[in-house]
C-alpha cells in the first residue's frame, strides 16, 4: 500500500496541485475540492501549521536605524537639488524588527517550500497593478493561524461532505481550517 494517494496524477502535477490547494486554503481559510484531494491536502496543511504553532515565539525584537525616503502631503518623494543633481532626501528612522531565530528561519523556509508566492488585488481598483500587493503566508501563519492554534494538539482542519459532483459522481468536500 502507498503511503500516498496519487490522484490519477504524475508527480509534478500532484505536486503542484497539493501546493496550489495547500497554498489556498490557507490563504482563503476554505477549499471545495474532492474526498481524495482533501486528505492529501489536509496532511500537508496540518503539517505546516503544527509548525507554525511550535516556533510562533520564537524570535528576538531588534532595534534597527533605517534611511526613509522623506514624503510630501502626495506620498512622493521629496527632491533638493545638490550640485545641479536633484538628489532625494532620506531621514534617519528607528524601527523595531522581529529577528528569527535559527528554528524559526528554518520553519519559515520549510513552508516557502510548499507554499506559492500569493498576490491580493483589492476589490475596487480589480486590475490594477499598483494596488496590488504579495501576501507574507509564512507571517500570517506565524502571526494569525498559530496564536488561534497555540492550545490545541492537532486537528486544525475539518472536511465536510458536500455531495456528489455532477459531472462525474466523485464525492465533493469543504476543506477549512477548524
Amino acid at each position: 500500500m502507498a503511503g500516498y494517494r496519487k490522484l490519477g496524477k504524475t508527480s509534478s502535477q500532484r505536486k503542484a496541485l497539493l501546493r496550489n490547494q495547500v497554498t489556498a486554503l490557507l490563504h482563503n481559510g476554505s477549499i471545495v475540492t474532492t474526498e481524495a484531494r482533501a486528505k492529501e491536502v489536509r496532511k500537508i496543511a496540518e503539517g505546516l501549521i503544527a509548525m507554525a504553532v511550535r516556533e510562533k515565539d520564537n524570535y528576538e525584537t531588534v532595534k534597527v536605524t533605517a534611511k526613509v525616503a522623506r514624503k510630501d502631503k502626495d506620498g512622493k518623494r521629496v527632491k533638493e537639488v545638490v550640485n545641479g543633481k536633484k538628489v532625494t532626501v532620506y531621514d534617519e528612522v528607528e524601527k523595531e524588527i522581529k529577528k528569527d531565530k535559527p528554528s524559526r528561519l528554518h520553519a519559515r523556509r520549510q513552508m516557502l517550500k510548499v507554499l506559492y508566492p500569493v498576490k491580493e488585488v483589492p476589490a475596487a481598483a480589480a486590475g490594477r497593478k499598483k494596488n496590488t500587493k504579495m501576501v507574507d503566508l509564512p507571517a500570517k501563519l506565524f502571526d494569525e493561524v498559530a496564536p488561534k492554534y497555540a492550545n490545541r494538539n492537532g486537528g486544525y482542519t475539518r472536511i465536510v461532505k458536500i455531495g456528489q459532483r455532477k459531472g462525474d459522481g466523485a464525492m465533493e468536500v469543504l476543506l477549512e481550517l477548524v
